[in-house]
């Protein structure tokens, strides 16, 4: 079910950091009529990696390119530039994953560690799904950060939904039991609950999140129908070690890819998704309410690398 609106302009907004590096080093590569050499397809290979595409990727789209100008499909910079955006969109086709909302209840187990992006990501989720005329119940299990329930309730004030809540330091599972039987009994469309979020490497977090994750599967068949990490872009190959942490210990959905305005490195998008073989299911293009729009892997090599 489609939701949220695709906005490239914004998207494109987002990405002029890492556009600017990418974009402007082929631009500096690709002119003065260099030959495709070794050489060049070296110095092209850096520039890859220097938008943190990742070794394996970018390995890969210069032995393409090698192959393609052996055999003269390749030629001049322009074609160098069609192929890579080719190539960027085929390796991020399979990131593209609806945000499945259908079940009502639908629970979303939002998770991260501090610092991601995490409540305020469920706080704009609620706005969006809510303006798209579902009705939205937002709990907060994040119980243990300092003013994690009242930056909640904050973001339930601005989206007009309600927060289910328990005082701090109460039991996480608890507060997301409550919150299930609640949005059960009114017959909520959807649930979203925010989770803790301490450091990845102690292991009582994962244990904690996945306890709150029994509690919702026992109380209702079949949830949580989404868990959703929401992962920093600019935390580069930290970033992938929490996922992959997040993913073995709780077990994800998806993504959320967050701060993609405050990276010069947008290439970590197509890393993140070909080395975790997750589904990025959305974007934060920025700090406004309305800044969370699905994944578009045309509109996002079109914001990173433009015709």
């Amino acid at each position: 079910m489609k939701l949220l609106t695709s906005l490239a302009d914004r998207l494109r907004q987002s990405l002029e950091r890492s556009r600017n590096v990418l974009n402007d080093g082929l631009n500096a590569l690709l002119g003065g009529g260099r030959p495709l050499d070794e050489a060049l397809l070296e110095e092209l290979e850096e520039l890859l990696l220097s938008a943190d595409v990742g070794s394996l990727t970018a390995r890969e789209f210069i032995d393409l390119i090698r192959e393609d100008a052996r055999h003269g499909r390749v030629a001049t910079p322009e074609d160098v530039r069609a192929a890579l955006r080719r190539f960027l969109e085929e390796a991020l086709a399979g990131a593209v994953c609806p945000l499945t909302v259908d079940a009502r209840p639908t629970v979303v187990l939002v998770l991260g560690v501090n610092g991601s992006g995490k409540t305020t990501t469920c706080g704009k989720l609620a706005a969006a799904l809510k303006s798209s005329g579902k009705s939205v119940v937002l709990a907060a299990a994040d119980t243990f950060r300092a003013a994690a329930i009242e930056q909640l309730e904050e973001w339930g004030r601005r989206a007009g939904v309600d927060v289910i809540r328990q005082t701090p330091g109460s039991d996480p599972s608890a507060v997301a039991f409550d919150a299930v039987k609640a949005a059960t009994a009114r017959g909520v469309d959807v649930l979203i609950v925010d989770t803790a979020g301490r450091l990845h490497t102690k292991s009582n977090l994962m244990e904690e999140l996945a306890k709150v994750k029994r509690v919702v599967g026992r109380q209702l068949p079949g949830a949580p129908h989404e868990s959703l990490m929401v992962l920093d872009a600019t935390t580069g190959q930290n970033g992938l070690a929490q996922a992959r942490t997040f993913h073995a210990g709780v077990g994800l959905t998806g993504l959320v890819l967050t701060k993609l305005d405050g990276t010069a490195k947008g290439g970590i998008v197509v890393r993140i998704h070909r080395e975790l073989g997750l589904p990025i299911k959305l974007v934060g293009t920025g700090e406004r309410v309305e800044d969370l729009q699905p994944f578009d892997p045309k509109a996002f090599v079109s914001g990173l690398l433009p015709e």
